[in-house]
């Protein structure tokens, strides 16, 4: 590209110093600058690296499935999908044939904890300035379970002790030494995530925390309306330093929050639960995700009203809760026929991210149809973290972020065969060291140097 820019500006130079170039002169050799341009284009093209996979079941998520597909990447973004008789490959790309395999969009979980991902503590129930980023190991074992699972984006969170536990993160599992490498960022250059939320019998205690629902959502409220009055007082300062508040990092993420720029991500469970967050939502007129929702089904009609989408786990963690006593496995169907956007995420280490698959698989069971399940795996997700534009499908332009499976992907006897986070191979199971992590063998996910190995750093480095 450097060079192309190089010929635009030379061929402008050109043309400005020699005004008096006639025009049967000028004509010609501008078009023998453009065939350089052209042809230093193709050079650089084909040096790119192109992988195209051939004979596979596609499934794009956002098209029908295709029997016998082609996909084709250039470095890290998808350049054609398509039946193999109409995809056009280009010359000298590597050619994989995986005839007989499934290939899918890279899976997107909404709420995961892996990383020893951590919050705020149990010195106050609302701690919305601290940042995940700050507290995630990339070299725990969980990033290489969620690989072997097939998830290429997640949403990390802390826990749901507290009304508000902080920021989340949103990552692409991506190879890194550092979670700044993994982090997905705003248009401004920014980290991106969310902002994690709770309530329900998690957040309650003795005090500082609510002992009630009631002042569980009324602290909530306070702390929105401070959020409202800090930002109001900075906009009537309007840059004056001697009008403008002092800052204060906890009401300044509330206020992305109020703008719009940051999503809710909140833990809910029972019916009254949802509806609390849903009635505070309409209050303050935040975006907000409704996660786990054990209830869902019996606020189905509510959830749809509002036009909130829900990001649910159909399997909690082992032994229960007791406000989840009540799960209904059938709330997959129910919000679809609703109208619900409906998602699933693991909650990992909850549910095992290698086992992500499932999830979808038992909403099919329960009646929810193949093509919600699989778009609650991918897209809805995307959706939910508002980075629908760049992943969640198989279509040209976005990242080059998928899976290759071993067959259907709600069947319990697929394995997960390969994973690809922008066009590099970050999960095979054919290498002995991932088996052991799809597997489970001794010894495979305790703590080791996971980024250190991907910059090829030997031993005791």
């Amino acid at each position: 590209m450097l060079y192309l820019l190089r010929v635009v500006v030379f061929t402008q130079r050109t043309i400005m110093n020699n005004r008096a170039l006639a025009v049967n002169q000028a004509i010609p050799f501008m078009l023998r600058l453009a065939s350089v341009a052209i042809l230093a284009f193709s050079t650089l093209a084909a040096n790119a690296e192109t992988i195209a996979f051939t004979g596979a079941t596609i499934m794009p998520v956002t098209e029908p499935p295709i029997a016998n597909g082609t996909l084709v990447i250039r470095n890290d973004r998808i350049l054609a999908v398509g039946p193999s008789d109409s995809v056009r490959i280009p010359r000298g790309a590597r050619t994989m044939n995986v005839s007989g395999a499934v290939i899918m969009p890279g899976l997107v979980d909404s709420h995961s904890h892996i990383g020893e991902v951590a919050g705020g503590d149990e010195s106050a129930p609302l701690a919305p300035e601290a940042r995940v980023l700050d507290s995630i190991n990339v070299r725990d074992a969980g990033f290489k379970r969620a690989r072997a699972g097939g998830i290429t984006t997640a949403n990390l969170m802390a826990g749901s002790g507290l009304l508000m536990s902080g920021q989340t993160i949103y990552v692409k599992l991506r190879e890194g030494n550092t979670i700044e490498s993994f982090a997905y960022r705003t248009d401004d250059g920014r980290v991106a995530g969310g902002m994690k939320m709770a309530n329900g019998t998690n957040s309650r205690g003795e005090p500082p925390f609510p002992g009630t629902r009631a002042k569980s959502a009324a602290l909530v409220r306070q702390q929105f309306v401070a959020a409202r009055e800090y930002r109001d007082k900075i906009r009537r300062a309007d840059g004056d330093p001697e009008k403008i508040p002092d800052r204060n990092l906890g009401l300044e993420a509330l206020v992305e929050v109020l703008e719009g720029d940051r999503v809710v991500h909140h833990h809910t469970h029972r019916h009254d639960d949802i509806v609390t967050v849903l009635r505070l939502r309409e209050e303050f007129g935040y975006r907000v995700v409704l996660h786990h929702v054990s209830e869902a089904d019996r606020v189905a009609r509510e959830i749809a009203a509002a036009d909130v989408p829900v990001s649910l786990i159909l399997v909690d963690s082992p032994g229960g809760k007791l406000e989840a006593i009540d799960l209904n496995f059938e709330s997959p169907p129910v919000l679809e026929q609703a109208g619900v956007d409906v998602g699933f995420h693991t909650d990992d280490y909850i549910t095992d991210s290698r086992l992500f698959l499932r999830m979808g698989a038992i909403a099919v069971r329960t009646g929810m149809s193949r093509e919600k399940a699989l778009e609650g795996l991918t897209m809805a997700g995307a959706r939910m973290l508002g980075l629908d534009e760049q992943i969640g499908s198989l279509e040209e332009g976005k990242d080059a972020d998928f899976i290759v499976l071993s067959g259907d992907p709600f069947s319990v006897y697929t394995r997960v065969l390969e994973t690809w986070v922008e066009g590099r191979n970050v999960f095979d199971l054919d290498d002995p060291e991932d088996r052991e992590v799809a597997d489970g063998a001794y010894g495979a996910l305790t703590p080791s140097s996971v980024a250190y190995e991907f910059h090829g750093y030997g031993e005791g480095h």
